[in-house]
């Protein structure tokens, strides 16, 4: 095998010239595993010179210095295909930096080279539709998404074997439009085609398989089947850690995996741990204010209103709502989960004022634009608990049964959010003294919990304490 060397520095040394000095520090090389993964890459990183320094850039998420020697290249391109190219992996760029309209500028200019040089279903055309319909989704924009990713698996499909790694990627990134959705047996759908493609057609440590492990676990995971989740997540992280660099964003995203499940659990400690992990990576992977920090914040703001330390909780969440104020668009989903999450903890703290203007404000997005009718039913739920508190039990019951329908509806019986609404309806019964309906909710709460959560769960200590008190009013 040849020397293999980890990129350091890309740096200009002649402005009057496209002279660049690349730092390269030596690794090991008689790793079989990373010998074979580094002969694929080999293959994928295709094109000469600069160009395939370029690829190689993006493949280990050094998007600035992608940037830098993309927009040099530009300057010195003579022809359209090199301009297609270039153009491309700019829009790969931008999209990385979260500058989602420039993306699907250069996206377009690329598209529209290439449309006019080829028929409309010409092979070479598919990779843009799915770089443009990859964009919109993390706009958000979930229906022209599914157009675009649709476009260019319909060209794949005419044109590649069904054993191609590329339909692999198209079954993948339909299934995170589906999950993100909130449809998420349809997800497990896609995101289980991809898999058994990738399973056959790659090495055993690419990244690309790690991502399906991912994919599948985060279905897991948000269908509250935490021990599958972490199973999945488990094979995922170890293929990254052994495929890529140290700093690279996709194992900071491992972390957050793993810290969105040990939260769900009720680890609160190792989920802080977890979470300063994916954040020390990605202050070396990005520069401040990246879209990437947000979701960091938001996983934060969570963990620290569960440990019922809410002024840190609220610093969180605001820092990260004014990086989707300033990257995304104005009635982004995630806009509208951040307002939810900051209105639940000003209702803890009890300022119940402030909390409803902030569930209305997230309610204002959710309920008018396309978004995970999830999310939307723990706006609901949260607006039922603030009422509640309030003593407003007409109008905490009529959230919480809004919530509850869309839960029922979209998740297994016994997954453990169900658990949450029903031990919010029990107490909302035991204040109005209906107790009837008060022990029948709880044990739906305590049934659910003992089943799908461990013993000393915050949740279940919770729903047994309000048990106790229900049956001592019976």
């Amino acid at each position: 095998m040849h020397t293999v060397f980890r990129i350091g520095e890309v740096r200009k040394i002649d402005n009057n010239r496209a002279l660049y000095q690349v730092d390269l520090q030596l690794t090991s090389d008689d790793d079989p595993q990373l010998r074979e993964l580094t002969d694929y890459i080999r293959q994928e990183v295709d094109g000469t010179g600069w160009h395939r320094m370029g690829q190689l850039l993006l493949q280990i998420g050094q998007f600035d210095k992608a940037e830098e020697l993309y927009m040099a290249l530009l300057e010195q391109a003579s022809n359209d295909s090199d301009k297609l190219l270039i153009y491309n992996n700019l829009g790969w760029v931008k999209n990385n930096q979260g500058q989602y309209n420039e993306a699907v500028s250069h996206y377009e200019k690329a598209l529209e080279i290439r449309r006019k040089a080829v028929p409309e279903d010409h092979p070479s055309l598919a990779p843009i539709y799915n770089n443009i319909a990859i964009v919109y989704k993390d706009m958000g924009d979930y229906s022209k998404a599914l157009e675009f990713y649709e476009k260019s698996l319909k060209i794949k499909e005419k044109a590649l074997p069904s054993n191609h790694p590329s339909l692999a990627t198209s079954y993948s990134n339909i299934g995170q439009v589906y999950s993100d959705m909130g449809d998420y047996s349809k997800a497990l759908e896609f995101y289980k085609k991809s898999l058994e493609i990738r399973k056959k057609a790659l090495p055993s440590t690419h990244p690309d398989l790690a991502t399906s492990y991912s994919n599948i676990g985060q279905v897991y995971n948000n269908m509250g089947d935490y021990s599958k989740a972490l199973e999945f997540y488990e094979k995922s992280h170890k293929i990254y850690e052994k495929a890529l660099p140290s700093n690279h964003p996709d194992l900071a995203e491992s972390h957050l995996n793993f810290a969105a499940c040990y939260e769900k659990m009720g680890d609160y400690t190792t989920t802080l741990k977890v979470l300063k992990n994916a954040y020390q990576i990605q202050q070396k992977a990005f520069k401040e204010g990246n879209p990437a920090f947000a979701s960091t914040y938001s996983r934060f703001g969570r963990v620290y209103r569960n440990m019922k330390d809410y002024s840190k909780s609220l610093d969180y969440f605001q820092k990260c709502l004014t990086i989707f104020q300033r990257t995304l668009p104005e009635r982004h989903p995630n806009q509208a989960i951040t307002y939810s999450n900051i209105g639940d903890v000003h209702r803890l703290m009890g300022d119940y004022e402030q909390a409803i203007s902030f569930h209305q404000k997230a309610l204002n997005i959710q309920e008018s634009v396309q978004c995970n009718p999830l999310e939307c039913a723990t706006t609901y739920i949260n607006l039922g608990e603030t009422y509640r508190q309030m003593k407003d039990y007409t109008t905490a019951l009529t959230y919480y049964e809004k919530g509850l329908e869309i839960r029922e509806k979209k998740l297994p019986k016994s997954h453990p959010d169900l658990a949450v609404v029903y031990h919010s309806l029990a107490k909302l019964y035991l204040s109005t003294r209906q107790y009837n309906m008060a022990m029948k909710n709880v044990q739906q709460a305590v049934e659910i919990a003992q089943e799908k959560l461990s013993s000393n769960h915050p949740h279940i200590l919770e729903y047994k304490e309000s048990f106790e008190k229900i049956r001592k009013k019976m």
